[in-house]
């Protein structure tokens, strides 16, 4: 079976522009629209693929998908309930200049008569319903990435996020708990988009993303730090100074024979786990600082302990 080519059924080439797109749905439409077809079937069915091929190809999310993952790979990912999703059909064809009761009387079966227009697309909005049965469709979700700086995630903050939703600027305050840590999500019920026929909104999803820190690394809820001692110290053991995402600094005994790279464990003072009591650790990587150049002395010294089999 041949792949559906959204591009093909709008007649457009595949790097066609917003307005490109729009223009083209708009003749089609004017064209296969039921009223003007008079009970044509075959137009009716290319009206439907032709609402269809706007619906992905008029939303950029969508058209993104289906231009990487090809018609088959776009068809895994979303149902005809998905495809349909966030797209007001009545508003689009009053700025086509069709009236609402036109759209009420084409998709939902509506009209003085009551006649059903036994137009169907599967499951989604553009389902036979009376006009006292139209079907509620939930708005789309969304999904919002909030950097977040380590002492942020640590001590957990408040933000203030703006969010562009039918063409007005919203502003949100969110609560972002201790050890929301990169790509743990929360979850903001019914401030996604709008829902089409009276359906409720979709959810928002607030996603952090942790932004690289100058004196840590991290690795899930654990703390990583680079110290450099020089080799004496790693032969005979030495004590320094490590500091915390806290603002603390922990006396770190560092044993003799120390290894380059080696790794040493603080035990729960890394990141808090979201939502659980415990806490990640903090790492000390040992880095042995060896010296490029030797003074006489210290090469007479290296020498001598050479000389001992070290």
């Amino acid at each position: 079976m041949p792949e559906t080519d959204y591009y093909k059924i709008l007649g457009l080439a595949r790097n066609a522009s917003e307005g490109d797109i729009k223009k083209a749905y708009r003749k089609l439409a004017m064209k296969y629209h039921p009223d003007r077809t008079k009970g044509d079937k075959s137009a009716e069915e290319m009206f439907k693929k032709i609402s269809e091929a706007y619906a992905v190809l008029g939303d950029k999310e969508k058209r993104k998908e289906y231009d990487t993952f090809g018609a088959s790979g776009f068809r895994q990912r979303y149902s005809q309930e998905d495809i349909f999703r966030g797209f007001n059909f009545g508003d689009i064809f009053k700025e086509f200049g069709f009236d609402d009761s036109s759209f009420t009387n084409i998709f939902m079966g509506g009209g003085g008569s009551g006649r059903r227009c036994g137009f169907s697309f599967g499951g989604d909005p553009f389902s036979a319903y009376t006009a006292s049965q139209r079907a509620q469709v939930k708005g789309s979700d969304l999904v919002y990435e909030l950097p977040l700086t380590l002492q942020e995630v640590f001590r957990g903050t408040t933000k203030t996020i703006a969010l562009e939703q039918g063409g007005q600027r919203q502003k949100i305050d969110v609560k972002i708990p201790k050890g929301m840590a990169t790509g743990k999500k929360l979850r903001l019920a019914g401030k996604g988009q709008p829902g089409t026929f009276g359906g409720p909104p979709g959810d928002l999803y607030i996603q952090a993303r942790v932004l690289d820190d100058p004196v840590f690394s991290l690795v899930g809820h654990d703390l990583y730090i680079d110290r450099e001692i020089k080799l004496t110290e790693a032969l005979l053991g030495t004590q320094i100074q490590i500091p915390t995402v806290d603002g603390k600094n922990l006396n770190l005994k560092i044993p003799p024979g120390t290894q380059h790279q080696s790794k040493l464990r603080m035990k729960g003072y890394g990141l808090p786990e979201m939502k659980k009591s415990q806490r990640g650790n903090l790492y000390a990587r040992i880095l042995v600082k060896t010296p490029k150049r030797l003074n006489k002395k210290q090469k007479a010294l290296i020498e001598e302990l050479s000389e001992t089999g070290l």
